[in-house]
């Protein structure tokens, strides 16, 4: 047994492998495993989705409804027309779901106009030669008597070993027949520290136009795997030079360049965000992807407002001012184009945008307590969410400057906190509500109520009054009839226009 093939009897499904071998041969199908497995085995990477080819008319669904039969789990999908199905079981050591993914060979032929592909009955070779990239046109047997022996006919696994990745047929027909393989050439690059070989770019570039035919979901899906890299500059930055990024992304792209005038230039924001992003993920190490996934995404897109703000002032220079607000304002546009959810997380990311700029000010030693009470109230719980990304956005190569930047946000934050011992606006709840102030003042509901509670908070995030009940029904005592009055002057003005 060779080094490569014994490392498969140390993955920690090699028995579910050795097991799918075993009905194969009773159902006297012919299977491999392909594709990611193999690769992240020999990488010595984890994976819980594993991909089979099968040879043979219908031999994937029927495998894989003999495995259900012997191994319990369950049938997830079943594609009659593609030959396909997938399996979900549960492993009893590991207690982890694997996904288990069956397809019969095939080959494919394309038409200039769509990425889903003519598809036929075919060899392993076939199969393979319709794979992406050589590292993920790996097999291996999993016939009991040839159990663990890898296929690689494209010299996958040298291309493993030097980092680089290859397409295993001509680049440009590749890209040309599926042109997501763009996008996933950055993901792949990101998420392994791959370097892409000079033609397989060369042809990402010559088809990069053909990337129009694809639906922004597929393209989503890809863009999210590279925001969950432990490097996400590496994705964007080869999405760009390679034509790919503008095709989809124009807002981020319209970040690049630097202008120069009367001798004063700004930094290119592109670059800047790139870096960012990276400071920020590496920031937030210790949690997983997931949890941090939308953060990232507001590092990506916090300066996505500085075209629409750029300014020249003589004598003084370049200005963004507003960048924040208007970028802000660009992002549900965005999020529905991109297919990320417009829910909760684009709201998160809406707000630490219009928020970012905000930590900046308050650096000043003789900035007010309202002015921290009022990002306190306006952040809630993403304030800390907030700093880690002022501090990411910190990206100056000048040590002694970057030093100077982190104490001074040491220094904001320790104001927060002084703040927030005092005055308790973290998830702020109006110390009066509005029963009570129905209820105490004969109010139905109306504007009034509303008019009152504003005044009550304003008055706390201002520290005319301090956060508790009894003091801010004191104070709506105080203001209650001048209130009223305004209201009701309002409310007869309103009636006259109608």
């Amino acid at each position: 047994m060779s080094s490569i093939e014994s490392l498969f009897t140390e993955f920690p499904f090699d028995d579910v492998l050795r097991r799918i071998g075993e009905v194969a041969k009773r159902e006297r199908i012919e299977v491999y495993a392909v594709g990611g497995v193999v690769r992240d085995v020999l990488l010595g990477r984890m994976t819980t989705d594993i991909d089979f080819v099968s040879v043979g008319p219908g031999s994937g669904i029927r495998l894989a409804k003999a495995l259900v039969a012997t191994m319990g789990g369950t049938i997830v999908h079943v594609y009659k027309n593609f030959g396909t199905a997938a399996i979900r079981v549960g492993h009893p050591a590991t207690k982890d779901q694997l996904v288990l993914e069956f397809v019969g060979a095939r080959k494919e032929s394309y038409n200039r106009e769509s990425r889903n592909p003519v598809v036929e009955e075919g060899t392993l070779e076939d199969d393979q030669k319709r794979r992406d990239f050589t590292i993920n046109a790996l097999a291996i047997d999993l016939h009991p008597d040839r159990y663990g022996h890898l296929i690689d006919p494209f010299g996958g696994v040298q291309d493993l070993g030097e980092g680089i990745l290859r397409t295993p047929l001509d680049a440009v027909q590749t890209f040309d027949d599926d042109p997501l393989r763009i996008v996933r050439a950055a993901r792949f690059a990101c998420q392994l520290g791959f370097q892409i070989d000079k033609p397989t770019l060369r042809g990402m570039r010559e088809r990069s136009s053909r990337m129009n035919i694809l639906s922004m979901e597929r393209i989503a899906d890809e863009m999210q795997k590279i925001m969950s890299a432990d490097k996400p500059s590496i994705g964007f930055r080869i999405l760009y030079e390679c034509g790919a990024l503008q095709q989809f992304f124009p807002e981020l792209v319209a970040l690049q360049g630097v202008e120069t005038v009367e001798g004063v230039r700004h930094k290119d924001n592109f670059f800047h965000t790139l870096k960012v992003v990276d400071n920020l993920v590496e920031s937030v190490s210790e949690r997983s992807a997931s949890e941090t996934l939308w953060l990232r995404w507001a590092a990506l897109m916090h300066d996505i407002g500085k075209p629409r703000s750029k300014r020249f002032t003589e004598g003084i220079g370049w200005s963004f001012h507003g960048h924040e607000d208007k970028g802000a304002r660009m992002i549900p546009k965005m999020f529905r184009r991109l297919k990320l959810p417009t829910d909760s997380r684009m709201d998160y990311v809406q707000k630490l945008v219009s928020l970012h700029h905000r930590p900046v000010s308050l650096v000043d030693e003789t900035v007010s307590d309202s002015a921290v009470r009022r990002l306190l109230f306006d952040a809630g719980e993403e304030i800390e969410d907030l700093m880690l990304l002022v501090r990411a956005d910190i990206t100056s190569k000048n040590p002694q400057r970057v030093r100077k930047y982190l104490a001074a946000f040491d220094a904001v934050e320790a104001k927060f906190k002084e703040v927030e011992e005092k005055d308790h606006l973290r998830n702020f709840q109006p110390p009066v509500d509005g029963a009570e102030i129905m209820s105490t003042l004969g109010l139905k509901p109306s504007r009034a109520v509303g008019m009152i509670k504003n005044r009550i908070r304003e008055a706390i995030l201002d520290g005319d009054i301090p956060n508790d009940r009894d003091a801010a029904f004191d104070y709506m005592m105080q203001i209650k009839d001048a209130i009223l009055a305004e209201w009701s002057k309002m409310d007869s003005s309103h009636t006259k226009e109608y």
